[in-house]
């Protein structure tokens, strides 16, 4: 195994001057914004395009979002949000994100998101079906997607 398989799933982002509030740092609320989006890109490189879980009948719903700061970022910082999945229960799951600053490696914030599996037609929760609990188990070690425009050397 590689030393790139042994990480999870990243996502690298640059922190755009309208997120930051008057005190020059990321506003503490843009972090929901920075999960959503980190997930997203979890969610594709899982499921492929999220219209296929939807062609299942199956959608998911936010039930709980928590996040901690540990450290400011500013405008211009290119964010490495890393993601592994957390508890997988009968209708819903944990996905558990950690915010590094790309370059020195400090860590901004930790959030977990959980989410109950729905049927849209029905607006009814479902179970997690075993194809998607064996996906989310495995999560997506080692791929990188970067929408920071950072120059990227290959070894």
């Amino acid at each position: 195994m590689t030393e790139s398989t042994n990480l999870p799933f990243r996502f690298r982002f640059r922190v755009r001057y309208g997120e930051c509030d008057a005190q020059s740092v990321v506003f503490n609320a843009r972090y929901a914004d920075y999960v959503d989006i980190s997930v997203n890109e979890y969610i594709r490189v899982l499921f492929g395009d999220y219209q296929n879980l939807l062609d299942q009948d199956l959608d998911i719903q936010v039930v709980s979002l928590t996040v901690n700061y540990r450290a400011p970022a500013r405008f211009d910082d290119v964010l490495e949000t890393r993601i592994r999945a957390g508890r997988i229960g009968n209708t819903s799951f944990t996905v558990h994100l950690e915010f590094y600053r790309y370059g020195d490696g400090l860590l901004v914030a930790e959030a977990d998101i959980t989410y109950v599996l729905i049927q849209p037609s029905t607006m009814t929760k479902t179970p997690v079906p075993d194809a998607i609990r064996k996906t989310l188990e495995e999560g997506a070690p080692g791929v990188l997607i970067s929408h920071a425009g950072e120059q990227v050397q290959d070894c």
